[in-house]
């Protein structure tokens, strides 16, 4: 029974909860951006080549994406606690391994085993959020935990360097083994189950495909899913050639590409926080609105100045972060906007979710990155396809959606979180 006594406690317990669902999250920044500076070093150590030691990316986002459609809808069945902490433990000995790694081959199989057992703390963190909280209290959960885990992107390269000189490619692996198990000690400490008996799915495969298949016919849950997707298709189009763009376009050194780096991730986690002010006042689906709009209208400025002007630095670079920044009104938002369509499946919702988001990045990245080695043009026109597929979905399959059952007054269905503020 006390299900959720520990989870809406007053004071300190909802700050401590979020953040660490938000560390939870942030394992896919911290195991992509924190390793990418070491991609020459492993080649030399590993004997190797730069398609195979990219190959280590891809798998861990496909690991990434596979993980969460199987986790997310077998938490329907037997709750949130278990699946979190049996893959985050398995995530520790994944990152473990890798650090061991003998050969590319065996790292290119961790790699994908280390996605997938840590995809059980990237989606069960916004299912244990639907769980707990509804409507616009959801919108600021989620844009709370996007603010904390958007910290990660800032120190992920920086600590990633200072790993790498002085410890190697395999100490970045070494720490990631030690923040999972930092992830443990906060899941078995501060989550507690969020989905009692009475609220699971019974159980069989069977179950869980009808499950799955109630989900991808709700309308306003696929134009929110995509909407959210696709606005992050466009920021890992940003991440995969902005070391090109930046450094060999624009000549920034690496440090200074780091600072610049940094500095957009700083901005979409202030648009977060302010994302978390007003959804009360504007709503959440009115910030998605004018995050999307700005993403699409900075991304066809950006094209435009690249492909007349040539790239110039200062231009480019004020046009990047104000395209990032639009994010941190789009993510929080969409995520809750989303699973408020399928609270009763709010596992296989937030699988789906994210398992369209890293498949969609898998395919994105290695092709953007490749493509605009020598030019800025195909990743400012990967931006602006992803905002403009975005915008579509948004405007044409969302319409009269809201977040139930608050919108609607039934108070009783929405769990409060105080002490988030």
């Amino acid at each position: 029974m006390g299900t959720f006594h520990a989870m809406t406690n007053p004071g300190k317990t909802s700050a401590s909860l979020l953040g660490i669902l938000a560390l939870l999250s942030a394992i896919a920044p911290f195991a992509i951006d924190m390793y990418l500076p070491a991609f020459p070093q492993m080649m030399s150590d590993l004997n190797t080549s730069a398609t195979s030691v990219q190959l280590t990316l891809t798998t861990f986002m496909l690991g990434l994406a596979t993980g969460q459609l199987v986790i997310g809808p077998l938490s329907d069945q037997f709750g949130r606690r278990r699946p979190l902490l049996l893959g985050t433990v398995a995530c520790l000995a994944a990152s473990a391994l890798c650090a061991l790694a003998p050969t590319i081959e065996w790292l290119i199989a961790m790699r994908f085993v280390q996605g997938f057992s840590g995809a059980a703390g990237v989606v069960l963190a916004r299912a244990v959020i639907t769980d707990i909280a509804r409507g616009v209290n959801a919108a600021r959960m989620f844009s709370i935990m996007m603010t904390v885990g958007g910290i990660a992107p800032v120190l992920a390269p920086l600590l990633g360097s200072g790993i790498i000189q002085g410890f190697g490619w395999r100490g970045v692996f070494w720490v990631l083994a030690g923040l999972n198990l930092l992830m443990i000690i906060g899941a078995a400490f501060l989550v507690r189950e969020s989905l009692p008996p009475e609220r699971r799915s019974a159980g069989g495969l069977k179950v869980l495909g009808s499950n799955a298949g109630q989900v991808l016919r709700n309308k306003p849950y696929l134009g929110f899913t995509l909407t959210f997707a696709f606005a992050m298709t466009a920021m890992f189009a940003y991440i995969a050639a902005s070391p090109f763009v930046l450094q060999n376009i624009i000549g920034l050194g690496s440090t200074t590409y780091s600072l610049a780096f940094g500095a957009n991730a700083l901005g979409l986690t202030a648009a977060s926080i302010v994302s978390a002010r007003l959804v009360t006042r504007a709503g959440p689906k009115r910030l998605t609105y004018i995050g999307v709009g700005s993403l699409l209208a900075g991304s066809a400025a950006l094209l435009c100045i690249i492909v007349f002007a040539g790239t110039p630095a200062i231009p480019t670079m004020l046009l990047l972060f104000v395209t990032v920044s639009a994010l941190g009104l789009v993510l929080g938002n969409a995520s809750a906007l989303a699973t408020a369509q399928v609270t009763r499946f709010a596992g296989t919702g937030s699988a789906i979710l994210g398992a369209l988001q890293f498949t969609l990045a898998a395919i994105a990245s290695p092709i953007v990155g490749m493509a605009g080695e020598h030019s800025a043009v195909p990743m400012a026109a990967a931006m602006l396809v992803s905002a403009g597929i975005s915008a579509l979905f948004l405007c044409t399959m969302t319409r009269g959606a809201s977040m139930q059952p608050e919108e609607e007054g039934n108070e009783k269905s929405a769990v409060s979180a105080p002490g988030v503020k």
